[in-house]
């Protein structure tokens, strides 16, 4: 149960890291800046587990790393999609 609320804190405080690295406004509610720093986290645990530095759900310095980049990256997705969207009404 501890180990799901740490995966939960540590992907919001994940996104919200990636959205202050990221330069510019972006247009996310905290639940999507959780989603993606989740999805971030996940990211970063598997390249973490491939490297051979842990398991997917350990924190350790590559992963948190490498989830703070994937998170950037999503972001910048997520605002491509929804500018993309946004375009398409007018």
């Amino acid at each position: 149960m501890f180990a799901i609320i740490g995966f939960i804190v540590f992907g919001l405080v994940v996104g919200v890291l990636a959205r202050l690295i990221k330069p510019g406004k972006q247009n996310l509610s905290l639940v999507a800046t959780l989603l993606l720093g989740l999805a971030g986290s996940v990211i970063g645990g598997i390249v973490a587990s491939a490297l051979g530095t842990g398991d997917i759900f350990e924190l350790n310095i590559l992963g948190a790393i490498v989830a703070i980049v994937a998170a950037v990256l999503l972001i910048g997705v997520a605002e491509g999609l929804s500018g993309r969207n946004k375009g398409a009404r007018v």
